[in-house]
């Protein structure tokens, strides 16, 4: 029996090895040019083979005996552009490439990565919201980025930069990103700009058409300037508010920058782009809900001492108070704004959640007025059978917290109304009860023109809510 079992051991171990020894074959005899790059895969995959990686970008490349540029880890830091050259379209067709996006290619398609391949976008801005947004983009596949950042990495910044070390403290951070990403997807054409953006180099620094534009900046006149110059000049651009003293995740939100009333930033933004520019919205932000938790600390001058801020301004207008901020909330809007732009890019758009920022009073006023309107229109409101927590649910989940009328899914994540003293809920279909499938949100004026389709019953609720579509009811009302 021992000895049976001894040689059956045997006999596995051997076909194992065989095996092995066949698959290596083989694939040295299909890819007979492949050994340098699995060897740069192994030295990829396994730190301790590399050496402590060099940052300076332009080294020359060891070559072997023969003249040839050696495929090693500090060649392929050595060589940023080596694949400039390369179509793009070459990209899903190239073995390392290939493997790298593999999950992506699997999300949105072979030819949705390809979009996301060739689409060139500028991150402006590269703390910690734009640098964490840039290394999204960059590990998503987008072959080409400009990164622009006047500023140096600071030993206090590495509590929220994407991928800055001890090692890059007084690096420029467009130059410290340039350095990581070429060890992370070296296809990449990454162009780092290190300087200021203003009108007067607008031109230059939005040049080449880029399909993205993210607004990473947080100081005002900076901010509004960019935004300004992308609306003029017709380019898409996606705006990042404030992420300092703010710790609550769940309440991070993309709208029109009409529709981010809570944030201070915003607000400024808004008002400023309103008063200078003639710009009244049409502008997509990430902002959060959530009002800050703690305030600038106070000023301290070399000394120690309460200081005037405006005397140590290094940039005039710049703020030099510093906000607390949390790293990983920093880091969630970047990945926030990498996510809205590749998913456009790849034609696969997310269907944001509303922002409708309600109070359960206001829930109760609507509740309130639906009972009204039943006794004022059917004498009574005994059909009335949904509680407060089923009219936030109609308002907030089927309406969106607006007027039905007013349900342009083009509009990013519109939804927030400052008021809600013009709604009311109303039945759909006047011959049935205001159950939560029979109600439907408008405008005082509205419900005074709405004309029910009695043959049309709200049951299509069900499969219209749960696919993501709003009703089309448009035709229902006089105009």
């Amino acid at each position: 029996m021992v000895g049976s079992s001894t040689t059956s051991l045997l006999v596995l171990g051997a076909g194992a090895v065989l095996g092995s020894a066949l698959t290596i074959a083989i694939i040295s005899w299909r890819s007979p040019k492949g050994s340098s790059s699995r060897k740069l895969l192994g030295q990829l995959a396994n730190p301790s083979l590399v050496k402590n990686p060099t940052y300076e970008p332009f080294l020359e490349p060891s070559k072997t005996a023969n003249g040839e540029v050696e495929t090693t880890y500090d060649n392929l830091l050595a060589l940023p552009n080596l694949s400039n050259n390369v179509p793009v379209e070459d990209f899903l067709h190239d073995e390392i490439v290939n493997e790298q996006f593999t999950r992506n290619a699997q999300f949105f398609g072979d030819e949705g990565q390809l979009k996301v391949h060739r689409a060139f976008v500028v991150v402006v801005g590269l703390g910690g919201v734009g640098s964490h947004a840039a290394a999204m983009l960059l590990r998503c596949g987008v072959g080409k980025l400009r990164l622009i950042d006047f500023d140096q990495v600071s030993l206090s910044s590495l509590n929220r930069h994407a991928v800055a070390t001890r090692a890059d403290v007084g690096m420029s951070k467009a130059a410290c990103l340039q350095n990581h990403f070429q060890r992370i997807f070296p296809e990449c054409q990454v162009e780092a700009r290190n300087q200021m953006f203003d009108a007067s180099a607008q031109d230059e620094l939005l040049s080449g058409s880029p399909d993205y534009v993210l607004d990473c900046i947080d100081n005002i006149d900076t901010k509004v300037a960019l935004l300004a110059a992308c609306v003029k000049k017709g380019l898409k651009v996606l705006s990042a508010t404030g992420a300092g003293a703010r710790v609550d995740p769940t309440r991070i939100r993309i709208a029109d920058l009409k529709e981010s009333s809570n944030d201070p930033l915003s607000r400024s933004v808004r008002h400023r782009l309103r008063r200078e520019h003639d710009i009244h919205g049409g502008i997509p932000v990430v902002f959060s809900l959530e009002k800050p938790k703690v305030k600038l600390l106070p000023f301290k001058g070399p000394n120690g001492e309460d200081a005037q801020p405006s005397d140590y301004q290094v940039v005039p207008g710049f703020r030099v108070r510093i906000i607390p901020v949390m790293g990983t909330i920093p880091a969630i809007f970047g990945q926030v704004m990498a996510t809205y732009v590749v998913t456009q890019i790849a034609s696969m758009p997310v269907q944001f959640e509303p922002v409708v920022n309600l109070d359960v009073e206001h829930y109760g006023i609507l509740h309130q007025r639906l009972i009204e309107r039943e006794e004022l229109q059917f004498g009574s409101a005994e059909a009335v059978e949904v509680d407060r927590e089923e009219v936030a649910y109609v308002v907030r989940e089927l309406w969106r917290g607006r007027s039905a009328r007013d349900q342009d899914s083009s509009n990013v994540g519109r939804g927030m109304w400052r008021s809600m003293n013009n709604l009311t809920l109303t039945r759909w279909d006047q011959s049935r009860p205001p159950t939560i499938d029979n109600l439907v949100l408008l405008t005082f004026d509205e419900v005074g023109n709405f004309q029910p389709n009695h043959a049309t019953s709200c049951s299509f609720l069900s499969s219209e809510f749960t696919s993501g579509q709003l009703p089309k009811i448009v035709f229902l009302f006089d105009t």
